[in-house]
């Protein structure tokens, strides 16, 4: 688990639990707060440096249920090389803004990564084979804040990673409840948007046209 550079106590709270773990549960703390990708690019790389295979990522704040986990260990079991990307199941707690994102992000994805079926790439519960996910990590000096979760799933599918779908029910709680959030919708929005504005080009550059030209002298020959 990754404590990426809090100030709020949480390392604190997280005691108790690790203790009660052993060494079943390890805390890397990051001194500074450099963003969401950048804190789970250094957990996996330590995990992958320890021989694991696959990493499994979820939020912390009770968005995504652990019921699902046993899910995807026993779907990646079967399909170790796939991308297991959870696909949300909104309920009636789930802004306008958070719908229509995905409906946004859905279609350029799929411009991205045409034939793919990428689904959703904004939530955050995925299995993650460890060493396509360091391979599409290094593919680029972005996605190591909140742009990591598209990113790098476009990514992954451009290496040949077949991306799977498993439901999710998620849930967002209210700040009358104890919920917090810390995105803030015009500023990481426009850093979500931002990583297209890099995939669609190299895709239809790198990907999509030396491709065309490949086909078409195979056909020719």
């Amino acid at each position: 688990m990754a404590i990426d550079g809090s100030n709020d106590g949480s390392p604190a709270l997280l005691d108790d639990l690790q203790t009660s773990c052993g060494d079943r549960l390890r805390l890397l703390a990051l001194p500074l707060n450099e963003g969401k990708g950048t804190a789970l690019l250094s957990a996996i790389s330590l995990a992958y440096a320890e021989d694991f295979s696959h990493a499994l990522t979820m939020d912390s704040d009770g968005q995504h249920p652990p019921e699902n986990i046993p899910d995807f260990m026993s779907l990646g079991a079967v399909h170790p090389t796939d991308l297991l990307m959870g696909q949300p199941i909104f309920g009636s707690d789930a802004s306008l803004a958070r719908v229509l994102g995905k409906e946004l992000t859905l279609w350029m994805t799929g411009l991205e990564t045409p034939g793919a079926k990428l689904g959703d790439t904004l939530l955050g519960m995925r299995l993650n084979p460890i060493r396509g996910f360091l391979e599409a990590f290094h593919q680029t000096r972005f996605a190591r804040g909140f742009d990591f979760d598209p990113e790098i799933a476009v990514r992954m599918a451009w290496l040949g990673h077949t991306p799977r779908q498993v439901p999710v029910r998620v849930r967002y709680v209210s700040k009358d409840k104890g919920g917090v959030s810390h995105f803030y919708y015009l500023r990481d929005d426009i850093r979500l948007t931002a990583p297209h504005f890099r995939l669609l080009p190299e895709c239809l550059f790198c990907r999509l046209i030396p491709f065309l030209a490949r086909h078409s002298q195979g056909e020719t020959i």
